[in-house]
């Protein structure tokens, strides 16, 4: 009779432990933000972005500080309504930065660009626009505007959809070259400012409109520029588009450089 075999029961799998959700960093409201901005302020510098265009009120925060907050809250466009409406500039400063351009509206970016009164921030209202849906619209509306410094930004932001904007033809950046030839040395002080610097990005688009913008800018020669009391300086644009294709040298182009970065709006 042949022996009875011991049949081993499978031994039991410990019970799944449940997912816990690992908690979430709470909202930073708008108080909490406004106490840490003006315990960060400096009088030195407010100082510095005073000279730049800045008004009271004020903290004078570094925009290293910015950043620091800026990881923190990430964007939180509610938020920077919020900081925007305060008048304050190191709350609007923060605020363009966590602003969500995919839900930005068209008459804030207006709103945002009248009331910046920070020569240096104009990059980023511009850069906001650039990622925006609203980008083709707010070329058109504020190059044509009778505010010179909506102009401004109106140049600005063709600067930065030169580096943002890969799908457009380079045929419509040329056309902006020899507006640009043609008018600068007519346009105010701050227009003259913002074209030298499309002239400087569009030449860092290809290397076709690199030879296109190179030959421009020696035709143009020097550029005046009022910087007021600051250490701004005027680049000069063969030079300074030389210097782009340098540091770019593992792209494409300057503007591929500028496209695999993070947004110049958020890195700064």
């Amino acid at each position: 009779m042949a022996s009875a075999r011991t049949i081993k029961k499978p031994a039991k799998k410990p019970a799944a432990q449940p997912v816990v959700a690992k908690p979430t960093a709470a909202r930073m409201s708008l108080d909490e933000v406004m106490r840490v901005l003006e315990k960060a302020g400096t009088v030195q510098t407010k100082k510095t972005y005073a000279r730049h265009g800045a008004k009271e009120p004020m903290f004078g925060v570094l925009f290293g500080t910015l950043k620091v907050l800026l990881d923190r809250i990430g964007i939180d466009q509610e938020l920077a309504l919020e900081l925007w409406s305060t008048k304050n500039q190191d709350a609007r400063n923060l605020a363009m930065k966590i602003a969500d351009p995919a839900k930005i509206r068209s008459a804030d970016l207006d709103r945002w660009a009248k009331e910046n009164t920070m020569r240096m921030c104009g990059a980023y209202i511009a850069s906001l626009a650039a990622e925006s849906p609203h980008a083709a619209a707010k070329v058109k509306d504020w190059l044509a505007s009778s505010d010179e410094e909506l102009r401004a930004y109106g140049w600005t932001l063709i600067a930065q959809l030169a580096n943002l904007d890969g799908k457009s033809p380079d045929d419509s950046f040329a056309k902006r070259l020899a507006q640009i030839e043609k008018t600068i040395h007519s346009s105010s002080s701050v227009e003259r400012g913002a074209m030298n610097g499309a002239l400087i990005a569009i030449g860092g688009r290809s290397a076709a409109l690199r030879k296109l913008a190179t030959a421009a800018a020696k035709r143009i020669g020097p550029v005046e520029v009022d910087h007021g009391d600051t250490a701004c300086t005027t680049p000069d644009a063969v030079t300074y588009i030389g210097k782009l294709w340098e540091r770019a040298k593992k792209f494409d182009s300057p503007a591929a450089a500028e496209r695999a970065r993070e947004s110049m709006r958020t890195r700064c």
